[in-house]
């Protein structure tokens, strides 16, 4: 009697699990790069070509350069809201709030990266990566950096439908020129994909989830802290997975030498350590942003990554580097845009300055649709008043203005404007 109780028991536990894992897709973390991977190959046989020759290029890169410059690099992002309903076509407040974890992630600025254990502390790279939103189109024009199409479709699979216009998605932007990312409802329970270097321009960027991109509006719990975007840029900049995605058989290598070996995938919120592949006393380094754990236990990439990413935007990808579109197209006072979405009445803009975080200077972009009295202000954390760049009445345009922060402190700081009856805050680091 006592083991059939035990068997029925056992039976109640597997079926609870199992409708855990398969009835909720936001339980456990699915990625579906390696499946893209596989399909490019399929239907393009010099593909895999391609992506050993950038191995042996980023090999010779990291020969040749064993230190890299303290030189910050940015990348525009231009973001496709390709959405059904309402609740799919999320706020520019989520999609700014997303691009805000990634310049903490990058740069080793986030606050739960104090949550790393000690002995992996000495692994945690500031990866010296930004990012920022377009504001120039690439006809040149002013942009959000946000496009928004409306599709008949119901979700998408990572067949890259959502990035075809004629398949009820949205064009890429230049790839040399952006990030693009893709933000829609995914279907078969996948949070995001992305395409390694080396594959075709048109589908070049990564895809996200609606429900899993930023920390707010949409996004659902426990991946509502934007780390599956963090994750998936890490393989558009050439990131494998962490375990080598060779199962649990510790044969396989994401290519990075100071990633412990690890037997498969971690779900959840594994504790420390977790010993696997004989890599003992430490275990896993399942706290990495390339792993599967969940977002509130993912915080960190390590310098052994750090150095691949920056290798392939030395050498593949170099070609963001010059990029312009973080750069607005600039007017002179009183003249007026007419290619772009700026005149009417609701179009004062404050965009995000640029670079940031920053060192000593940055510039901070505004427009007005008509003239107004402005004022622009620099606070501390405290909310003092620690510059006043503009304080007068100006005609309508767009604005760019260098704030020079020689004097003050690293720390955190935020910047706001008033206009006519027009306010807006936004955030801003410096680091020194």
């Amino acid at each position: 009697m006592k083991n059939i109780l035990y068997l029925i028991l056992f039976l109640l536990v597997s079926t609870v699990i199992a409708q855990d894992n398969s009835s909720n897709n936001v339980l456990l973390r699915n990625c579906a790069t390696m499946d893209v991977y596989d399909r490019l190959k399929l239907e393009d046989p010099t593909y895999e070509e391609r992506l050993n020759n950038i191995e042996s290029e980023i090999r010779e890169y990291l020969k040749n350069n064993p230190q890299f410059d303290n030189v910050v690099i940015t990348i525009p992002v231009v973001v496709h809201v390709v959405y059904k309903t309402s609740a799919e076509n999320i706020s520019t407040a989520q999609i700014q709030s997303q691009i805000n974890i990634l310049n903490l992630d990058f740069r080793k600025l986030n606050s739960d990266i104090n949550l790393l254990p000690p002995p992996f502390q000495p692994l945690a790279a500031d990866c010296q990566i930004n990012f920022c939103m377009a504001t120039r189109d690439p006809n040149g024009n002013v942009t959000t950096g946000i496009t928004r199409t409306h599709t008949n479709k119901n979700s998408f699979r990572t067949n890259d439908d959502v990035k075809k216009s004629n398949r009820g998605g949205k064009d890429a932007w230049p790839r040399d020129q952006y990030l693009n990312i893709w933000v829609c409802n995914l279907s078969g329970g996948v949070l995001g994909y992305a395409q390694f270097p080396g594959g075709p321009a048109a589908t070049d960027g990564i895809v996200n989830g609606y429900k899993y991109f930023g920390n707010t509006g949409a996004a659902t719990y426990p991946f509502d802290k934007g780390r599956t975007a963090t994750h998936e840029i890490g393989h558009w900049l050439n990131l494998r997975h962490i375990w080598g995605d060779d199962g649990s058989s510790c044969s396989g290598s994401d290519l990075v030498d100071d990633t412990p070996n690890q037997a498969g995938y971690n779900f959840g919120c594994p504790p420390f350590p977790r010993i696997t592949c004989s890599n003992g006393p430490n275990g896993d380094l399942h706290m990495n942003y390339m792993d599967y754990t969940d977002d509130r236990c993912m915080y960190m990439f390590s310098n052994g990554q750090s150095s691949r990413m920056t290798s392939i935007l030395n050498g593949t990808r170099s070609t963001i580097l010059t990029s312009n579109g973080c750069l607005a197209p600039t007017f002179y006072p009183g003249q007026q845009d007419n290619n772009s979405s700026l005149n009417g009445p609701n179009s004062y803009r404050l965009f995000q300055n640029f670079p940031n975080p920053f060192n000593p200077s940055t510039t901070i972009s505004y427009s007005i649709p008509y003239s107004s009295f402005v004022t622009v202000n620099i606070y501390d954390a405290s909310g003092k008043v620690v510059a006043t760049l503009v304080n007068e009445l100006q005609s309508s345009g767009n604005y760019s203005l260098n704030f020079d922060a020689s004097n003050l402190s690293s720390g955190i700081y935020f910047f706001d404007i008033n206009a006519g009856n027009f306010t807006d805050t936004k955030k801003m680091v410096l680091m020194k």
